[in-house]
């Protein structure tokens, strides 16, 4: 069987292939594991987008950010404005695969490969991110809960690209936090993981967003989660009441990594120590980053 690949320049030349039925490769990190595992073939035509500069970047606007679609891991989690505004998909970032993985692997891949699992699909559900898809015909926006439509499938037409992520400026006194149940320090998928973050106002807390990672066929919020945490003190609780019901809007299933009593069960106490982080961060605390080797006590293996 007869495979072609194509690595054109610019985004117009990669459209115009699209048209064709090629399928865009990145880094590639998702792609060649996948083969290799035997969940599915490579595609007979591969697009390689790796050589078009107008994806890659990482740009402020307005106070919030535009990463394009080649970004990736490293840079996110290395730039010094994404740690300060948006510390939870620093967090994400930080723990995503191995070294290699980081250095290779990238955002827009990560987002369009759908997984249930990704590590920086909850930070970015919780800041409101969109994405923009591009086909030779035209451009859309969409909010990754349009574009996520189940385990590994999105709403992008096979003809379109994405091109960029865009996430909005943050609130005033506000953090986040993204917290993982680590088994090992590398090449670790989310067995579970809690996304949360929150907006200060006084000593009350003004708005809060909680996502779930690994705990349903889509990462998703939780809004009983949310109003636990919305107009409360930030005490500790509200921080158990939202907890709780974190883990009861999960529908977790049980496969090789741990069975679904065990991830629910699980999920009270990650999506406390995400809440706790995000709080902290709030509050000006330091909250290393990666927030998960601090939160499950070695502070000392974090760095802001």
């Amino acid at each position: 069987m007869s495979r072609s690949f194509v690595a054109p320049t610019s985004i117009e030349d990669a459209l115009a292939v699209l048209t064709t039925g090629a399928r865009p490769v990145a880094g590639g990190t998702d792609l060649v594991v996948g083969a290799r595992q035997g969940k599915a073939p490579l595609p007979d035509a591969l697009l390689a987008i790796h050589r078009i500069d107008a994806l890659r970047g990482i740009v402020e606007i307005g106070g919030g950010i535009r990463l394009g679609a080649l970004t990736t891991h490293a840079e996110i989690e290395a730039n010094p404005m994404i740690r300060d505004r948006f510390a939870a998909l620093a967090d994400a970032s930080a723990i995503v695969g191995s070294h290699a993985t980081r250095a290779q692997g990238t955002i827009g891949g990560n987002v369009m490969n759908a997984s249930p699992a990704m590590d920086t699909g909850g930070p970015l559900l919780c800041a409101d991110a969109t994405v923009t898809l591009r086909s030779a015909t035209g451009e859309r926006v969409l909010s990754l809960d349009e574009l996520w439509t189940g385990p590994g499938t999105t709403a992008a037409a096979p003809e379109e690209l994405l091109v960029a992520i865009g996430v909005p400026p943050p609130s005033p006194r506000s953090g986040s936090c993204y917290v993982r149940l680590e088994y090992r320090r590398q090449m670790e998928i989310a067995v579970v993981g809690v996304t949360a973050a929150v907006a200060l106002d006084g000593d009350s807390v003004s708005d809060a967003r909680v996502a779930i990672t690994a705990l349903a066929p889509t990462i998703r919020r939780v809004p009983d989660s949310e109003r636990a945490l919305a107009g409360s003190d930030g005490g500790s609780e509200a921080i158990e009441d939202a907890a709780r019901a974190a883990a009861a809007g999960s529908s977790p299933i049980t496969d090789v990594r741990g069975s679904a009593e065990y991830r629910r069960a699980m999920a009270a106490v990650i999506a406390r120590r995400a809440i706790e982080g995000a709080l902290a961060r709030a509050n000006g605390e330091r909250v290393p980053i990666p927030a998960s080797p601090a939160l499950y006590g070695g502070a000392g293996r974090g760095r802001r």
